[in-house]
């Protein structure tokens, strides 16, 4: 489900993502070695890269990376983020029209971001830019909501003060919904294991780098702060809670429909 603002939706929550947000496991690069043939000499879209976390990952495997990114306050973090790596390029482009040239990528990833985009639009752009048996990955950390009582209450919270959480989380797509994006029997999907752990400011900042979050000229921002400090006193062990995630990868080639 495509969102008006998909493109600005985090202008505002730039340094908050940068610091609170999860990255991805290496494990990830073991599994694209593994199942897609990843090397250090294949080069890499990262489409709605944002402020660099799956790009980083492939920089460590010495990957050259293309990060595209349309929204400006986002794709400057990942610049400041990756400014080190010689082979990051930073590119002011979207899932839809990423200026990369034909044939010119082995592999298309999307972290965190594949429900924002137009899917058809961006369908065609990714077949237009890989290569031949050019792979796409799809890959979200999602929260496991029902693990443990931070858990529930975390998700619980949401729930309360989330301002579009419920069509946020009704948008992340199923299988079946993948399976239409790569084409029949083209796909497969692995879970990794991943998770977070948080002081009270970390996990204050985590709510806050969310796109559904009320700001704080939102009336529902302090009752929402209170309710998440007091869910993190109750959880808390030695200062801390921990959010399990898993990370979950859609990978596959792009095959024509009905084929």
């Amino acid at each position: 489900m495509p969102f008006a603002d998909a493109k600005q939706r985090f202008s505002t929550r730039v340094a908050d993502y940068v610091r609170y947000r999860p990255g991805y496991p290496p494990a990830l690069i073991d599994l694209l070695r593994d199942e897609c043939g990843l090397t250090e000499r294949s080069i890499i879209a990262d489409i709605g890269s944002g402020t660099g976390k799956l790009a980083e990952l492939f920089l460590k495997n010495d990957n050259q990376v293309f990060g595209v990114e349309p929204n400006a306050e986002m794709r400057g973090g990942g610049e400041e983020v990756l400014r080190a790596w010689s082979n990051f390029t930073s590119v002011n482009g979207s899932a839809e029209a990423t200026t990369l040239a034909d044939a010119s990528v082995d592999f298309v990833t999307v972290g965190q971001a594949f429900h924002w985009f137009e899917p058809q639009a961006a369908r065609k752009e990714f077949a237009r830019i890989l290569q031949p048996n050019g792979y796409v990955a799809l890959i979200w950390n999602d929260r496991r909501m029902e693990e443990s009582p931070f858990a529930r209450d975390y998700e619980n919270l949401l729930q309360k003060f989330g301002n579009d959480y419920a069509s946020v989380k009704d948008s992340y797509p199923e299988a079946d919904k993948i399976g239409t994006f790569f084409g029949a029997d083209a796909f497969q999907s692995r879970d990794l294991p991943n998770h977070q752990d948080f002081d009270w400011e970390a996990l204050a900042g985590r709510l806050r780098s969310s796109s559904y979050a009320p700001l704080p000229a939102d009336a529902k921002y302090t009752p929402m702060m209170t309710a998440l400090e007091n869910i993190f006193r109750a959880n808390e062990h030695v200062g801390v809670v921990r959010m399990n995630y898993f990370t979950r990868i859609y990978y596959g080639h792009l095959r024509e429909h009905g084929n």
